[in-house]
């Protein structure tokens, strides 16, 4: 019989709980600045997350006291992929005369949960101190689901005025009053929402069980239909990285199975599922279907602007196309940006023209979508280079399904929307990734 490591319970290291303190202080400053702006904040709050991260982040890698060899070999391959990523962003942007906001901005958007990664990993924390951090994290995030519920409520009671945007739209927890927040809002809570359920072990099965379903709740008020679509995909993703086990297989594809049929049921039988018959139009997803070639468009327009036979390896620059950069903050922010030296590129237009207007309105058909928009900036090395930071997440932190499936959930976002490059939801993601690992370092399970 395997026996559990116990950790020692020692006074923590000089620098410990502050450590542990700027970690949270990262988090919540990617998490909470779209509610602070709600309420009459500028603008600019939104970009001190790209500041406070990054140096919050670095001062506890740098303090970071007693890590043993695997946490060190995990910080030092991330940010070794950083500094790759990095080399890779400035000759694209040499390449393409981007400036040197763009630069910042578009490195920070894709680098921030890997940086916060490293951090998080790099603390050695014991038993209690990782306990205080889960409860501050687990209570901003029922504190957003809370928020969202009671959002519907107040909508539908008209208790809470709306100005745009539908009622389901303005359901969005703590990212209100932001474009796709309902999606964000309800993509981070599913996160909690399972982290909660698998880790909470010593709260009794109903409790958990009533917070997975105020999730469910939350994304059906929100109408955030692609956030089930992206979490069965995942699942089966999941299965299908279980293979060589065939036993555990088995039984998640006969679970699979159960709930995509009930799921299925459920679209034609119960009203608050119906919304997603809108997406079974199966002509329209042929070869020459409209959404095929709405949702491609980037891959073809993209290359009409290369200039040189390196934009194929370096793209069009950061923040030239339709990462999230690119095809939304510069525009929605320029009176911030603009003075600092940002650029534009015609060819983050151009995909925006092949949608607007466009009968498949969806967030679901949108040619702007995090792939795409990596690609895009920083083409095929740029592209190798993010992808291999989640292999070094993957092999190295997701020790269990519930990690991995939070990855694959993730990835499978960036072939939707700009999601993937959402710091309130990859952050939410990563963040209970790293926690989830050093649990399971903690019980001796790696």
């Amino acid at each position: 019989m395997t026996q559990t490591r116990q950790l020692p319970q020692s006074t923590a290291p000089p620098g410990f709980i502050s450590g542990s303190s700027l970690i949270l202080l990262s988090f919540a400053a990617a998490f909470f600045p779209r509610i602070v702006q709600a309420v009459g904040i500028p603008a600019v709050i939104n970009f001190a997350h790209f500041i406070v991260l990054p140096a919050a982040c670095s001062l506890v890698i740098l303090t970071s006291r007693r890590q043993d060899r695997r946490q060190m070999i995990i910080v030092k391959s991330i940010l070794l992929g950083l500094l790759v990523l990095f080399a890779i962003a400035t000759a694209s942007a040499l390449l393409n005369n981007a400036g040197l906001i763009n630069v910042f901005l578009g490195l920070m958007i894709i680098s921030e949960p890997f940086i916060l990664l490293a951090a998080l990993v790099a603390i050695p924390f014991t038993p209690d101190a990782l306990t205080h951090l889960k409860k501050w994290v687990l209570g901003f995030g029922m504190g957003h689901l809370i928020l969202a519920l009671g959002q519907k409520v107040g909508l539908a009671t008209g208790l809470l005025a709306h100005e745009r945007m539908t009622i389901e739209d303005n359901v969005q927890g703590v990212f209100y009053l932001s474009s796709g927040g309902h999606v964000v809002g309800a993509s981070a809570s599913l996160a909690f929402g399972l982290y909660y359920y698998f880790s909470a072990r010593a709260v009794p099965l109903w409790i958990r069980c009533s917070v997975l379903f105020a999730v469910i709740a939350q994304i059906l008020f929100a109408d955030a239909k692609q956030v089930i679509l992206v979490a069965l995909v995942s699942w089966v993703l999941l299965i299908l990285s279980k293979i060589t086990d065939l036993k555990v297989a088995f039984q998640y594809i006969i679970a699979a199975v159960l709930v995509g049929y009930a799921f299925y049921w459920c679209i034609y039988n119960v009203e608050v599922f119906s919304p997603y018959q809108t997406w079974i139009r199966p002509h329209i997803y042929g070869p020459d279907g409209d959404a095929t070639l709405l949702k491609t468009g980037p891959l073809r327009i993209i290359p009409s602007f290369y200039t040189s036979i390196l934009n194929w390896p370096l793209g069009l620059g950061p923040g030239h196309t339709i990462g999230r950069i690119g095809g939304w903050m510069i525009k929605d922010y320029w009176n911030i940006v603009g003075p600092l030296g940002a650029t534009i590129h015609p060819a983050s237009e151009a995909v925006w023209d092949t949608w607007q207007g466009h009968y498949l309105d969806s967030s679901f058909f949108a040619p702007l979508w995090g792939w795409a928009g990596i690609w895009g900036d920083l083409g095929f090395l740029g592209l190798a280079s993010y992808i291999s930071l989640w292999f070094i997440t993957w092999t190295h932190v997701c020790k269990d399904d519930l990690s991995r499936f939070l990855v694959f959930n993730i990835l499978v976002n960036g072939f939707i929307f700009t999601l993937m490059e959402e710091p309130g939801f990859t952050l939410t993601s990563i963040m209970l990734i790293g926690l989830r690992w050093h649990e399971l370092r903690i019980k001796g399970h790696l």
